[in-house]
């Protein structure tokens, strides 16, 4: 590898322009080396805004460039898997977008590729929102503040699809986003990091709405992806897991994650960006995060220590990303199912 790390780009959507691309280009030694994007235009358009110096229409050409050691993927899930095998299959250290692939099958194949080539960094970008607490929670966990966990409670609502008439976008399309529903993935990604675990069972039921919506352009399309999903589920240690997601709640929006133990309960208050305890017997409190346990976003700097120093990837590895797609599967799998319940 060349001194300097030489990163390409396969898909500009806003995370990649927002973040990624910013922070590569923010990291000494590191540069943005092309660019390829839905369209030409569009790609040259980031180009133009970033200064990179390349641009095609042809991802093959990226992956197979010499001058380039690293790929960012951040296309839609449609494109992850095949993306990045093939860029490990040409020795390049790879960083995609989550969700991790559209099914559990492609997300194995994933795995298996990264494990082929070992001395390759593959990671996910993880779900962010948790970030400034993980530290905190664990802390909390560890010393069993909150005794015996009993109850997880996972909850992320809103009116996104409550309108009909609400153009169809990817995420509600099979061959785009496979079996990724609403926020089912993103949230368990966070449980998974504090627990350490997931469950080993569950039972899921969900509904679409509005079978038809329309494309955009003048036409109308299926959905064929939940517009509300509900997942009951248990933990080997007997804790349950109640999580519910939905677009067409038209109260006003919930997210947050409960944790209920046997001596006091935690509350992750994620549109107020606040962590609450309350123990027995007393008034809920606000738990006051000390800086240095204060995570941040720092996804980009992160794959770049890892390629550089060796370091293991820890958000989000590939191994955690298969554990969050298995759990989609099997709530896909119940309710397409009637409801039946599945070991994962």
């Amino acid at each position: 590898m060349s001194a300097k790390i030489r990163i390409g780009i396969i898909g500009a959507g806003g995370n990649t322009r927002g973040k990624h691309i910013p922070g590569f280009q923010a990291i000494s030694g590191v540069e943005v080396v092309a660019v390829c994007n839905r369209s030409r235009a569009s790609a040259e358009k980031v180009a133009r805004e970033f200064g990179i110096p390349v641009v095609t229409e042809q991802w093959r050409d990226i992956i197979e460039s010499p001058d380039v050691d690293a790929i960012c993927v951040g296309t839609w899930p449609n494109l992850h898997a095949p993306l990045v095998i093939a860029a490990l299959q040409a020795g390049k250290h790879v960083l995609t977008e989550a969700r991790m692939a559209r099914t559990l099958a492609e997300a194995e194949l994933m795995l298996a590729a990264s494990r082929s080539h070992p001395e390759l960094v593959a990671q996910i970008v993880p779900a962010p929102m948790s970030l400034p607490f993980d530290a905190t929670i664990m802390d909390l966990l560890e010393r069993g503040e909150l005794g015996e966990l009993r109850e997880v409670l996972l909850t992320a609502t809103n009116d996104a699809l409550a309108d009909s008439a609400q153009v169809l976008s990817w995420r509600q399309e099979f061959a785009l986003n496979g079996k990724n529903t609403l926020l089912l993935g993103i949230y368990y990604e966070m449980v998974l990091r504090w627990l350490g675990q997931g469950v080993t069972a569950l039972t899921a039921d969900a509904a679409i709405f509005t079978t038809e919506r329309p494309d955009g352009v003048g036409g109308v399309r299926s959905t064929t992806i939940p517009e509300s999903v509900t997942v009951l589920g248990g933990f080997a240690g007997g804790a349950r897991l109640v999580a519910h997601f939905s677009g067409v709640e038209r109260t006003a929006p919930r997210s947050e994650i409960r944790l209920h133990g046997s001596r006091a309960g935690l509350r992750l208050d994620l549109a107020g960006n606040e962590l609450w305890l309350k123990r027995a017997g007393a008034p809920e409190k606000l738990v006051e995060i000390a800086p240095e346990k204060r995570g941040a976003w720092r996804v980009e700097g992160d794959f770049i220590a890892s390629i550089r120093e060796g370091k293991p990837v820890q958000l989000t590895d590939f191994a955690t990303g298969v554990q969050y797609m298995r759990f989609t599967d099997a709530a896909w799998e119940s309710w397409n199912n009637g409801n039946a319940r599945v070991t994962l």
